[in-house]
């Protein structure tokens, strides 16, 4: 019996990211691609599998340098390939793309990172509506952007909320504006679930069993770690000393973000959207949930392993 493998059937071009830049990467064996929509866990993950496989030793690359997001427009594509191909440590590349924009290579490792969507609609709230001017232009003045400027933020976390979880930016998507789809990000990996490189990480989980979640990811990217090895890794990768360490060399969450790397590490916790969204707002994602997720998929999204 024949595995059908997934196939790359929409591109995504706007403010934030070029899908076609993909075009250009060139695929060594176990590269490791970390795929989340946002707000999901993404810089957490690129940090465990940083610390993995720089295990041990006394300095270790930047995130952002070791782990590029390819589809990024806002940074020549020649100047990121030729970092990509000068690296000879074992490559882990970021993504925001959903399955169906981006190509796949079954020697390569993915890891797909979730979050139950109203945790998610809190956190891009806090990461939107503390946009400084000058994000809002490095994304709009972008050379060659694609379609309609980045908006500006509502000042309501209510109006925000009901147009991203209603309307999706681009023509396929039904969710996620003015971003891209959070739900239909899920939905196109979910589909695929079965193959032996895809592995799925849960942002509860990790908040849970956060040992536990790094020793799964090591196996599943066949590394040997001692217990000590991840407890030392946890530590490592705990909200404060990211957020620590991206206040000392990380100068363009400063000119990004009001508050800087505090905002972007922000609470890193769940549940919050039960104070604030009401009950119309919930039946809105309810609709999305059908609309977008099998019933399988959504339980995972909401509740994650729970092992």
């Amino acid at each position: 019996m024949t595995t059908l493998l997934p196939t790359l059937t929409h591109i995504y071009q706007h403010h934030h990211i070029d899908s076609t830049r993909w075009e250009r990467y060139r695929p060594r064996t176990e590269d490791i691609i970390i795929s989340t929509s946002y707000k999901s866990g993404t810089t957490w993950t690129q940090g465990i599998v940083r610390h993995l496989i720089f295990l041990n030793q006394e300095t270790m690359p930047l995130i952002d340098d070791a782990s590029p997001w390819l589809e990024r427009n806002r940074r020549p594509l020649d100047e990121v390939i030729e970092e990509l191909e000068r690296q000879t440590h074992r490559r882990f590349i970021k993504t925001h793309l959903a399955l169906d924009g981006i190509p796949y290579f079954p020697q390569v490792k993915y890891i797909v990172v979730g979050r139950d969507a109203r945790d998610v609609a809190l956190s891009l709230w806090n990461h939107y509506s503390n946009y400084l001017p000058e994000m809002y232009a490095s994304l709009n003045d972008v050379l060659g952007r694609v379609g309609e400027p980045f908006p500006q933020c509502p000042d309501d976390i209510h109006e925000f909320y009901r147009a991203w979880i209603t309307r999706g930016w681009f023509a396929w998507e039904s969710e996620g504006y003015p971003y891209w789809g959070n739900l239909h990000h899920t939905a196109t990996w979910w589909a695929y679930r079965h193959l032996d490189n895809l592995l799925f990480v849960h942002f509860g989980d990790l908040l849970a069993n956060l040992t536990g979640e790094i020793q799964r990811i090591a196996n599943f990217l066949d590394m040997t770690v001692s217990d000590h090895d991840v407890e030392k890794i946890a530590r490592n990768v705990s909200l404060a000393e990211m957020r620590s360490e991206a206040e000392r060399t990380d100068a363009g969450l400063v000119d990004s973000f009001k508050g800087g790397a505090a905002t972007f590490f922000f609470k890193g916790i769940n549940g919050r959207w039960k104070e604030i969204l009401s009950d119309e707002e919930l039946a809105l994602y309810q609709s999305a949930v059908a609309r977008v997720l099998t019933p399988e998929a959504a339980r995972w999204l909401e509740e994650g392993r729970g092992e």
